[in-house]
């Protein structure tokens, strides 16, 4: 055996199988930035940019995104989701967005790859319902910051 997880004894990609863990109340939060111009900070304060409702719109594209995580992060599980939460706030210092996710579950596996999609994908809408009015934006930084549960037990970023 290889001793990677989801690598078989013939390096084929393979679905770790989590039919013998235990089921726990399982949570993970993560988050990113996106970096802009002041401007356009300035336009969605103003609620004036072109695709309407940037925030709003970003954070349920956000939550969408935890929910389909399985079908797009290959040998990901699907899990039954009991809370996604997406915020966003507006932060003049990067000048940029800081997105926050939380994902929770009480399943067999961790919730740490929901968490992180939620951001990526409200990141990425950010980035498209502004980029008509701000090529320079940069998407960063998007890490797990906690996760509880589970065999390993709890974890928060220093």
């Amino acid at each position: 055996m290889s001793g990677l997880t989801h690598i078989d004894d013939s390096g084929r990609a393979t679905m770790v199988d989590v039919s013998g863990k235990e089921v726990t109340a399982r949570a993970a939060t993560a988050s990113g930035t996106l970096t802009c111009r002041r401007e356009t900070l300035q336009q969605v304060r103003a609620g004036t940019a072109p695709k309407g409702s940037v925030i709003a719109t970003a954070e349920l594209a956000g939550i969408m995104g935890a929910k389909r995580t399985a079908e797009l992060i290959p040998l990901c599980h699907p899990l039954p989701l009991t809370k996604v939460d997406v915020r966003i706030e507006i932060d003049d210092a990067l000048p940029g967005f800081r997105v926050g996710s939380e994902a929770r579950t009480d399943g067999i596996t961790g919730v740490e790859m929901e968490a992180l999609t939620a951001v990526s994908v409200a990141c990425l809408t950010l980035f498209d319902m502004l980029k008509a009015i701000d090529r320079t934006m940069v998407i960063g930084g998007i890490e797990v910051t906690a996760k509880s549960g589970g065999k390993s037990g709890d974890w928060q970023r220093p």
